[in-house]
């Protein structure tokens, strides 16, 4: 059982990859409309990003574990790659828990994989909060939460349906 475990969790953590690069296909896809006009790899790796004054969530959650956790201050270089590190390992870790319980329960696929995307927005609307890096889910208006669910809903269908067909290939 522990093996079946662990190679579910690495599958889910692919699917999870997957689907992380769909829903940054999506926000990248947003950002062009409203304007930006970085190219998807600049964009994906935050290259703009040159101090934490400017850095994304992620990259203040990283920096938040290596200096309370690690007790080490990153210099503003580490914004951007920090912002990156943590974003896809995000994502990559909530792919190997859907993996995990996708495996226990014998739920897999799209369905169980918008749970997963609703899961996880959600979390970020409780705990981000609770470290000062989110305003409460009530100060956001109905537009800005529509684009982080719908965006979430397309990360966890695209990890359950990679998870999916990863698993159908035994």
């Amino acid at each position: 059982m522990g093996t079946n475990l662990v190679r579910s969790a690495a599958r889910g953590a692919v699917a999870g990859v997957v689907g992380t690069l769909g829903m940054d296909l999506l926000w990248h896809a947003r950002y062009r409309r409203g304007g930006g006009d970085d190219g998807f790899a600049d964009w994906e790796l935050s290259t703009a990003t040159e101090d934490w004054e400017h850095a994304a969530t992620p990259g203040l959650i990283g920096r938040r574990i290596a200096r309370d956790v690690l007790h080490r201050e990153l210099p503003d270089s580490a914004a951007a790659s920090t912002n990156n590190v943590v974003h896809w390992a995000t994502g990559v870790q909530w792919g190997a828990a859907y993996g995990v319980v996708a495996a226990a329960t014998d739920r897999r696929g799209i369905r169980s994989g918008v749970a997963l995307g609703l899961l996880a927005c959600s979390t970020s609307y409780v705990v981000l909060p609770l470290l000062g890096l989110y305003k409460p889910i009530w100060e956001y208006d109905a537009k800005a939460l529509s684009q982080d669910y719908s965006a979430h809903v397309l990360f966890g269908a695209l990890t359950g349906a990679a998870f999916w067909a990863l698993t159908r290939q035994r």
